[in-house]
């Protein structure tokens, strides 16, 4: 393990801007394509919030998962979700230790830095409620017993635009709980040949090597809280656009100050992966198509007539002018 895992570093904009380099190199080498999933993907864990990954099944939404995890030196746990599923499953119960004559807690696979929720909408609503719940509070609570999560903390959850039988979709309050909302389409033809030649010299799943550390990240997220400058021109930027998707008439249920928050902290990590300590009107634009889409809920009659969300996004960004 290099020294960089056990000693101080000088945290700064150059400094994480490096390490998304090298973790964008490492992870290379075992995923083709996906190079805006990797940005996102890093863009959500300095902004501490988690990510919502939507594409048909076999496109590598695992695999890669996986490998972000063990690049960035976390622990990971895969949660396969299904409709007899219970929140103890997932967050952990007490049992009986008959040896000692004593209840104790054994620990849910929540207890991870990385956790990828696989096809959550086949879990029941009591159970995706448990998981939601830990991942806005970063704790659970089990017999009035409170337990902190492992930081960072970044949950990943999937679902398949198919088989939608005996699912449950995310209500829209919980869909807005994911920060980052991505769309994992097929390679091209070059990728799907490389994706074959990879599968042709290995066939690990994880075959990344680890880059950074988990301290590493806390340090790095605490960097983007603190010392990343948005200036007021900036903030009145995301409101406008946030208000304006708001008072749409085609628009039903609008962006919450939630979503105001989530546009400010990704644009944040945006200018931290390009070497900057403060935000542009571009970092804004750049991540404004996977905060916000996912949190505009439109008229039925203005859906039925092939609208939608992201035409309104677009609109929106069209017409209200950059600082």
């Amino acid at each position: 393990m290099s020294e960089e895992y056990t000693e101080e570093v000088l945290i700064d904009e150059k400094f994480i801007k490096q390490t998304y380099d090298r973790i964008y190199r490492e992870l290379k080498k075992a995923i083709i394509g996906m190079d805006e999933v990797i940005e996102l993907m890093f863009i959500g864990l300095l902004a501490g919030g988690h990510i919502l990954l939507e594409g048909m099944p076999g496109v590598g939404k695992t695999f890669i998962a996986q490998n972000f995890a063990n690049v960035i030196g976390a622990t990971f746990k895969r949660i396969q979700m299904t409709p007899d599923m219970l929140p103890a499953d997932i967050i952990g119960s007490y049992i009986y230790d008959q040896k000692e004559g004593t209840f104790k807690f054994r620990r849910g696979p929540i207890f991870a830095n990385i956790i990828l929720a696989d096809e959550i909408n086949r879990a029941p609503p009591k159970t995706q409620a448990a998981l939601l719940e830990a991942m806005e509070e970063r704790t659970v609570t089990v017999e009035g017993i409170t337990y902190p999560l492992p930081r960072p903390f970044l949950v990943i959850a999937t679902q398949n635009p198919i088989e939608l039988e005996g699912t449950y979709p995310l209500p829209e309050a919980q869909l807005s709980r994911f920060m980052i909302y991505i769309q994992v389409g097929y390679p091209n033809d070059e990728e799907e040949l490389d994706i074959l030649k990879l599968k042709l010299r290995t066939t690990k799943r994880v075959i990344t090597s680890q880059v950074t550390s988990a301290r590493t990240v806390i340090e790095m997220q605490r960097f983007l809280q603190t010392k990343v400058e948005v200036s007021e021109d900036i903030l009145r930027y995301i409101r406008d656009i946030v208000m304006a998707i708001r008072r749409d008439s085609r628009v039903l249920f609008g962006c919450s100050p939630r979503a105001s928050i989530s546009i400010m902290m990704t644009a944040k990590a945006r200018a931290l992966i390009n070497g900057r300590a403060y935000v542009t009107p571009e970092d804004v634009k750049a991540v404004a198509p996977h905060v916000l889409p996912h949190r505009i809920f439109l008229k039925p009659e203005v859906e039925l007539g092939g609208v939608k969300p992201q035409d309104i996004l677009e609109s929106v960004l069209e017409s209200i002018p950059s600082p």
